[in-house]
C-alpha cells in the first residue's frame, strides 16, 4: 500500500546525513530552525487524544493539533480550558466530539523546533516536501517529520517514506512521544477491568476490586483540589461507589463485623464530597433551566444560581482542604496497606466460594429482585419505588461490571445495553425528582422569618418545579416501556443460561 502522507515519529534528533544517505538520486536541503519555544502538550485526564492517536500542543499562544491522517490544524488558543469554549477555528472543529465535561490540561512541558526541507532531484526540480518538528523534554527527545507529496513524483516521496519509516522506532503513531518525554504519564482508566480466574477465591476477586477502585479513587484527588473540572471528583465518588456495591453485594465474603466497620468507614469518606457534587449538576445544568422559563422569570434563576456559585466555593475550598490534611492521608493510605492483599482481612463463609459459581448466585438473585419490582412498577407506583429500581439496577449493573471477564463479551454486550437504556431513564427520574426537592431547600433557605421569600425568587423557582414535575411523569412512563425490552423472552432467556444454575 503506498502512503499518502503522516507524521514519522523519530527517536532523538533528526539524522541529517542518514536520511540524506538513504536517498539515491536524491537531495534534501534544509530551512533553518526556528528559534526554540516552550510547548504544552494538552489533552484531558482521561487522554481521550492520545487514545484517539492525536497530539495537541500549545505554543505562543497558538494550538497545533496533529492528526494520525497526517494533518496539523493550527488556531489560537485563547484562555478557554474547555474545547468548546475555544475561540472558533479548524482545531476546535476537529475536536467537537472531545468530552465536553472535560477540562484540557497540562500532560507535559518542554521547547519545540520547527523546520522545513525540499527534496530535490539531480535537475533541482523539488519533487517532495516536508516539516520537522523537534520536541525535547527533560526525559529526552523525538523528533515528527511530516512529509507531503507533489503532483507527479509518487517514487520519489515513496522512497522517502519508506526511508523514514526506517528510521523510527517501529511503534505506530504518537505514542513514542508520550513513551520518550513524558513516561510517567499512564493513561487513566475509570473503570479498569479486574482480571478474574473462574475459580478464583471470592475474598480474592473482592481485595483485587476494592484495591484497583481505591487506586482510582486516588488518581483523581488532585484534580478535585486544583478545580480543573468537575469529572475528578464524579470519578472519585463512582470509585468509592463501586467499592462500597462489593462490601454490600458480596455477603459473606468478610466476616460480619469487618464488613460493618468497612461500609461506615467508606460511607464516612463519601459523605464530604456529596454537596460539592450536587451543587457540581446544578451548575453544569444552569443552561437548561434558562432554556426552561420564560426570560422574564430569568432574574429569579440567575439569583439562584450565584448563591450556588459561592456556595460551591465555600464546599470545595473545604473539600480540598479535608484531601490536604494528614488525617485523609493517613486514613487512604492505611485502607490501600489493608487491601494489598487479603491477609489483614477477616474471612466470611462465602470468602473461598470460587468466583464463577458466586458470580452467577449473585447475578442471578439480583436479575430477578429487578424483575420482580419493575414489573410491579405502574404510573401510580409511589416515586420511592421507582427509585429503589433505580438502586436495584446500578446493584445488577455493578455486579455484571466486577465479574464480566469471566463470562462472554458478546452475551454481556447484549444484556448490558438495554440495562442501561432502562438506567438512564431512571437516572433522569432520579434527578428531576431531586432537582425538585433541592428547589423546595433553596427557597425555604431564602425566606424570612415570617416565611416569605422573595417574590421574583419565588416564581422562578416554582415555574421550574412544575416544569420538572411534567418532566418527571414522563420518564416514568418511559421506564415502564424500557423495561419492556429489557424483559423480552431474549434477554430472559440469556440471562437464564448464563447465570441459573440449580444450586442456586
Amino acid at each position: 500500500m503506498k502512503q499518502t502522507s503522516g507524521f514519522f515519529v523519530l527517536p532523538g534528533g533528526f539524522d541529517v546525513n542518514k536520511f540524506a544517505g538513504e536517498l539515491k538520486g536524491l537531495a534534501p536541503v534544509f530551512d533553518a530552525p526556528t528559534t526554540a519555544r516552550v510547548f504544552n502538550l494538552l489533552d484531558c485526564h482521561d487522554q481521550s487524544l492520545r487514545a484517539d492517536g492525536r497530539l495537541l500542543l500549545e505554543a505562543n499562544g497558538k494550538l497545533h493539533l496533529l492528526q494520525s491522517d497526517g494533518d496539523m490544524l493550527i488556531q489560537d488558543s485563547g484562555k478557554a480550558r474547555f474545547v468548546q469554549d475555544l475561540p472558533r477555528g479548524p482545531v476546535r472543529d476537529a475536536l467537537v466530539e472531545f468530552p465536553k465535561l472535560r477540562a484540557l490540561m497540562g500532560i507535559g512541558a518542554g521547547t519545540m523546533e520547527s523546520s522545513g526541507f525540499a527534496v530535490l532531484d539531480d535537475l533541482q526540480k523539488t519533487q517532495v516536501r516536508g516539516s520537522i518538528l523537534s520536541l525535547t523534554s527533560d526525559n529526552g527527545q523525538v523528533t515528527l517529520v511530516h512529509v507531503q507529496p507533489m503532483r507527479g513524483y509518487d517514487r520519489a516521496f515513496q522512497s522517502v517514506c519508506s526511508t523514514l519509516q526506517g528510521m523510527t522506532s517501529g511503534t505506530p503513531g504518537f505514542e513514542p512521544v508520550f513513551q520518550t518525554l513524558f513516561p510517567d504519564t499512564v493513561p487513566y482508566n475509570a473503570k479498569p477491568e479486574v482480571q478474574l480466574g473462574k475459580k478464583e477465591p471470592s475474598i480474592e476477586v473482592a481485595v483485587d476490586i476494592i484495591r484497583t477502585f481505591l487506586a482510582v479513587a486516588r488518581q483523581n484527588e488532585a484534580g478535585v483540589i486544583a478545580d480543573i473540572d468537575t469529572e475528578f471528583l464524579h470519578d472519585y465518588r463512582v470509585s468509592l461507589r463501586r467499592i462500597r456495591s462489593v462490601l454490600s453485594l458480596f455477603k459473606g465474603v468478610f466476616s460480619p463485623k469487618q464488613t460493618d466497620a468497612l461500609k461506615r468507614e467508606f460511607s464516612d469518606l463519601m459523605a464530604p464530597t456529596g454537596r460539592v457534587r450536587d451543587l457540581d449538576v446544578y451548575l453544569l445544568e444552569k443552561d437548561i433551566y434558562f432554556n426552561l422559563l420564560p426570560p422574564d422569570l430569568h432574574p429569579g434563576v440567575q439569583a439562584m444560581f450565584e448563591q450556588f456559585e459561592k456556595e460551591r466555593t465555600k464546599a470545595l475550598t473545604s473539600l480540598s482542604k479535608r484531601f490536604r490534611s494528614a488525617t485523609y492521608e493517613r486514613q487512604m493510605s492505611d485502607l490501600s496497606k489493608l487491601f494489598s492483599d487479603s491477609k489483614g482481612l477477616e474471612p466470611g463463609p462465602n470468602a473461598k466460594r470460587g468466583a464463577y459459581d458466586y458470580a452467577c448466585a449473585l447475578i442471578w438473585k439480583r436479575y430477578r429482585k429487578v424483575c420482580k419490582l419493575a414489573r410491579s412498577i405502574t404510573p401510580d407506583t409511589p416515586d420511592e419505588i421507582v427509585h429503589d429500581l433505580r438502586i436495584d439496577c446500578k446493584k445488577l449493573r455493578y455486579l455484571m461490571e466486577f465479574f464480566a471477564p469471566l463470562f462472554d463479551k458478546g452475551d454481556f454486550k447484549t444484556l448490558i445495553k438495554p440495562l442501561k437504556k432502562l438506567q438512564d431513564n431512571l437516572g433522569l427520574f432520579n434527578d428531576y425528582s431531586v432537582q425538585q426537592e433541592a428547589l423546595h431547600a433553596f427557597v425555604a433557605a431564602q425566606s424570612n422569618a415570617q416565611g416569605r421569600a422573595n417574590a421574583q425568587l419565588a416564581m422562578s423557582v416554582g415555574g421550574l418545579i412544575a416544569v420538572l414535575d411534567q418532566r418527571q411523569k414522563a420518564e416514568r412512563e418511559r421506564v415502564i416501556a424500557n423495561f419492556q425490552h429489557f424483559d423480552s423472552p431474549d434477554i430472559q432467556n440469556l440471562f437464564r443460561t448464563l447465570f441459573h444454575h440449580k444450586e442456586d
